[in-house]
């Protein structure tokens, strides 16, 4: 795909006086610093019954309370070719109910939305949900600037965890001074100065740090809070100066006059920057919780100032671990305790400055940029390979109905406090084989793919059973995951297999991005950077794919994380090399033979190569699995998945029996992904065709699954299915149809379970 070329934001934007307008002018200024090639505009939201002069990075402007100017920015966008439209959301800024009028343009737009939310609602009334939830959904990614954030779009908002993304608010790239020269340019030598900035509102809590100087001045006579501001423009249309005079007239009651100063002044970043510096402390007494963004305090900290804060969302994460100081919302007397305590302890106060100047490098305008273009360039990959297959592909879209409901009741009945079962004698759990790591971390990969809207979450129990398992078998004397434990919970070995050890580290890696609980997934991100380095050495295949489709999620939720991009290209680098040696016309495969799990191979090329944009890696998984489907398709056009007998035969087609589950759910996550990957409608209706093999599309005509408990035969014999059904098979049938289901909502036709030859189970 080409690189990207034209970018828009949707947002606020300067003169306009606001805390969207600052942030979008400062985004659209560092990328277009960071990557002058690349030609980036503001569409510009204007409040009603206000103009502005708009610089000339503005290249068009919508009236928020017209509707039909909505309209007309879509067609500017469309008729621009731009590659991808960043939108600002916040409500308030857009026309309509909830900000609905913007639906307007999405919905018109012929290009990948990104949409960064400056406030996600706890409790948003149904109105904002419904709005909220549409735009989300024609969004490919949602940004959000904390976790806290990323946390309310899963739970209440429904919105699946691939699609969000945590970038933090961008910060200048600021030296660590003291601050004596900007108070003696700015006028305040010999003062311990305490510093708020923003627009003035009542929700900024102001009056409690007002009430709160009398102390302060007690125990630091030289104090004085400078309070830096206008006044929130809709709050001065509404009610003209009178809550700053109520701030002015308390002060005076309090007989503070000479400690509180108030500039009402809407400053430019340069003498915002100077202010900052010379602060020795900074306070955001906010009096909401629900503060999900806060561009004064991400400055403040990114230039190394001790701040004081209430635990709104945004301080409780970024003041974490000694970081800065937290204090009780509307507490003065907490608050002046705390910012006493800081002026008067020198060497307490410099080592917090140290803290949050260090931790906040990874803030600057320039590292957030480059995590927006990631955003850009995967989101604009995504959407393209979403739209309908061009015209002159020979296979058509899906017709036949392949998504039955999600029944997990056998999948629970082979499950006990330890883990999932390995084996059963007919439906019935085996006990006599115990369990292993392999279908455990599959069970995990399940529990995260039924995060998605529309699924049935797995119980908190029950996936943390699956990840107390994947630790347990974490070997930390052999840097190894064990793979089989008997029913005595004994386990039989040190060291499970390279393939083991990788797919458990595809499990984690998922863990790390998609589970449900923020706790677990830090978890997992800690255990799959320990459980990584092995991986480096594995000489199978397979372990290198279950490897790197691992390192897709975590690389996704540690980007900074530079050695696992490196082991990211070596094994991938490494399957290509397989796939060079092996290469011929008649056998376009990584391997001398064909085995188990062969999809997988490709599927991890392909996602790779989309991650980090390497067209080599995608040619190569598409061209190989293109191969694979000429030896899984029948002459009358089903699905036969490679059978176990031929397992290590050099170059041979493959053996008809036995068929494995395993093989159909590796190759419907394949087919999925090549169509993403390119764009061709008709990998949609291969995957639905694989599918209907569960189903009874095979060569005995014989359905595995039980549609009502969910359960899956083991797999096909020449004359008979295996009327066992196991830990491995139900895991791989459910994530099967997990997938098959997603791909029904975005062909709404696929819907109900297929009628093709359903046999009795």
């Amino acid at each position: 795909m080409t690189p990207l070329r034209r970018i828009a934001i949707i947002g606020n934007s300067l003169p306009r006086r606001c805390g969207i307008a600052t942030f979008t002018t400062d985004l659209q200024q560092a990328i277009s610093t960071s990557h002058p090639n690349l030609e980036i505009c503001i569409v510009a939201m204007t409040d009603h019954g206000q103009a502005y002069d708009y610089p000339p990075s503005v290249a068009l402007q919508i009236k928020d309370d017209t509707i039909e100017e909505y309209v007309r920015a879509a067609n500017f966008l469309n008729a621009g070719r731009f590659d991808t439209v960043c939108l600002q959301h916040e409500f308030g800024i857009f026309g309509g109910e909830a900000g609905s009028h913007i639906l307007e343009l999405l919905s018109r737009l012929t290009m990948p939305v990104i949409t960064t939310l400056h406030t996600v609602l706890a409790k948003p009334t149904a109105v904002q949900r419904a709005v909220l939830g549409r735009i989300a959904e024609a969004s490919s990614k949602v940004i959000v600037m904390a976790n806290k954030g990323s946390e309310l779009l899963r739970s209440v908002y429904q919105v699946p965890a691939d699609k969000i993304e945590v970038i933090a608010h961008g910060i200048p790239d600021f030296p660590f001074v003291a601050p004596d020269a900007a108070k003696a340019e700015l006028g305040f030598s010999g003062r311990s100065v305490i510093l708020t900035f923003g627009l003035l509102s009542p929700n900024k809590g102001i009056e409690v740090m007002i009430d709160a100087m009398p102390s302060i001045l007690k125990r630091r006579a030289d104090a004085v809070y400078v309070v830096l501001g206008a006044t929130h423009p809709n709050l001065v249309r509404e009610q003209g100066e009178a809550y700053r005079e109520s701030l002015m007239t308390r002060v005076r009651e309090l007989g503070v006059e000479d400690h509180v100063v108030f500039l009402d002044q809407f400053v430019d970043q340069g003498t915002l920057l100077e202010f900052i510096s010379m602060c020795d402390v900074y306070v955001t007494p906010y009096l909401n919780e629900a503060q999900m963004t806060s561009g004064t305090l991400a400055y403040s900290f990114g230039l190394g100032k001790p701040v004081v804060s209430t635990p709104y969302w945004h301080a409780r994460e970024l003041l974490a671990d000694g970081r800065g100081v937290l204090v009780p919302f509307g507490d003065a007397v907490t608050i002046a305790d705390k910012i006493a305590e800081l002026l008067t302890d020198d060497p307490r106060r410099q080592a917090m400055r140290v803290r949050a100047y260090a931790a906040s490098r990874s803030m600057t305008w320039e590292r957030t940029a480059e995590r927006y273009m990631g955003a850009f360039a995967s989101a604009r990959q995504g959407y393209w390979l979403k739209v309908i297959a061009r015209s002159d592909k020979a296979l058509p879209e899906p017709e036949s109905p392949a998504a039955p409901d999600m029944q997990i009741g056998h999948f629970l009945s082979m499950c006990d406090d330890t883990g999932l079962f390995q084996h059963a004698v007919h439906s019935v759990p085996d006990r006599s084989h115990g369990y292993c790591v392999d279908d455990n971390a599959r069970a995990l990969l399940l529990a995260c793919a039924l995060n998605n809207p529309g699924e049935q979450r797995l119980s908190e129990a029950l996936t943390s059973r699956f990840a107390a398992f994947v630790q347990h078998a974490w070997n930390p004397d052999t840097k190894r995951f064990r793979n089989f434990m008997g029913f005595n919970r004994v386990w039989l070995e040190d060291s499970g297999s390279e393939d083991s050890h990788g797919r458990t580290l595809w499990a984690l890696g998922e863990c790390s991005r998609r589970d449900a609980s923020p706790s677990r997934r830090r978890w997992a991100e800690a255990l799959f950077v320990e459980a990584l380095t092995p991986a480096e050495s594995f000489s199978s295949p397979r372990a290198w794919a279950f490897t790197l489709l691992g390192l897709n999620s975590y690389c996704a939720v540690a980007p900074d994380d530079l050695h696992a991009q490196e082991v990211r290209h070596f094994l991938a680098d490494r399957l290509m090399a397989g796939l060079t040696a092996v290469d011929t016309p008649d056998w376009v495969w990584f391997e001398e033979g064909l085995a188990y799990d062969n999809a997988r191979l490709p599927q991890a090329l392909m996602l790779t190569g989309m991650a980090t944009q390497t067209p080599a890696y995608i040619n190569a998984g598409l061209r190989s699995l293109r191969w694979l489907m000429t030896q899984q398709t029948t002459s009358r056009g089903h699905f036969r998945p490679v059978g176990t007998a031929g397992f290590g035969e050099r170059r041979q087609h493959p053996r008809d029996f036995d068929q494995q589950p395993l093989e159909a759910t590796a190759t419907i996550a394949a087919c999925l992904m090549a169509w993403r990957a390119e764009g061709d409608a008709g990998w949609k209706a291969i995957a639905t065709n694989v599918f209907a093999w569960f189903l009874g599309s095979n060569d005995l005509s014989v359905t595995l699954v039980d549609l009502h408990t969910g359960s899956c035969r083991d797999g096909l014999h020449p004359d008979r299915a295996n009327e066992n059904r196991g830990g491995e098979s139900v895991v791989s049938y459910l994530l099967g149809l997990a997938d098959i289901r997603q791909l029904a909502r975005v062909n709404p036709g696929l819907t109900k379970p297929s009628a093709v030859r359903a046999v009795g189970a």
